[in-house]
């Protein structure tokens, strides 16, 4: 499961920087793709055939990965990079501290990135609760309908990734923070039937994984040496903070309801959009990138 952590430091030193974005958006569709085509069809699979059948399937799956993988990395062999010298598991480990104290950009980017999964886990957590309630009485079919509309996704990630290289990440997140921002607001007013959820879910759907995006843009820009480990400490952050913010979502649907995950949702969101104005103020009045060895 680390694997699509990985790629992205590994590709991010053999295109243009102008491309990072639009790469990286990229390798993102291609797990987009791979999330709604596991859980449209392990349902089906496990309903006509067998539930065993869905993890042979995966272990194949995994097989072929495990072959195709140094084909697809061969280039490496011939990529005009200067390998980083050699570096102690545990010296790498330890070296993460520093780097965190040396790069607060990406504490910030790792934040916001938490923050932005918290909102979706804490969205679809209430989505389904409130869905499936005496309230509304839909079955988990129309859960898993609504979700499918994430395959919009496939189209927009990568023309929004090559609009990121154009505008810089900075500029890119605020703005897709206030898209993800107005469709948490959107949940309010049109948050008690299933067509007019369309409207908020395709907002979110469409700016959450831009947010991810930039996000990794902002380590992976920085010199090839450290960019591993920049992109571990973002994930590390984004996942510590996705795991509080997913336990939160469960005692705000327990205390209001819907409205209670749609007033945790907001309150994130905004945090979200104060972070990516401060970013933005922050690289626009920075020195230039610093040279790491």
């Amino acid at each position: 499961t680390i694997t699509p952590y990985l790629l992205p430091a590994w590709v991010s030193q053999r295109v243009a920087p102008e491309r990072l974005g639009h790469v990286t958006a990229i390798l993102t569709t291609g797990v987009i793709a791979g999330v709604l085509l596991s859980r449209t069809s392990a349902g089906a699979i496990a309903e006509y055939i067998d539930w065993r059948a869905v993890y042979l399937i995966a272990a194949g799956l995994m097989s072929a990965a495990t072959l195709a993988l140094p084909y697809a990395m061969r280039e490496e062999e011939t990529a005009q990079t200067t390998p980083p010298a050699p570096m102690p598991y545990g010296r790498l480990l330890a070296s993460l501290l520093p780097l965190l104290r040396q790069y607060p950009e990406v504490v910030v980017s790792g934040s916001i990135q938490a923050l932005s999964f918290g909102i979706f886990l804490c969205v679809w957590l209430g989505i389904g609760l409130h869905l499936t309630s005496p309230e509304l009485g839909y079955g988990t079919d129309a859960v898993g309908l609504l979700a499918a509309f994430a395959v919009l996704n496939l189209f927009t990630t990568p023309r929004l990734g090559r609009w990121a290289d154009a505008v810089g990440p900075f500029r890119a997140r605020l703005t897709v923070a206030c898209v993800q921002c107005l469709g948490v607001v959107c949940l309010f007013f049109l948050g008690y039937g299933f067509w007019p959820l369309l409207i908020p879910i395709t907002l979110m759907n469409v700016a959450g994984p831009v947010i991810d995006i930039t996000g990794r843009m902002t380590a992976l820009n920085q010199a090839p040496g450290i960019r591993t480990r920049l992109l571990t400490l973002y994930i590390m952050i984004m996942f510590g903070g996705a795991g509080v913010a997913s336990w939160a979502g469960t005692v705000a649907y327990a205390w209001g309801g819907w409205w209670g995950s749609c007033s945790l949702a907001l309150a994130l969101s905004l945090v979200v959009v104060l972070l990516a104005w401060r970013a933005l103020r922050g690289a626009q009045g920075s020195s230039p990138p610093r040279a790491t060895s």
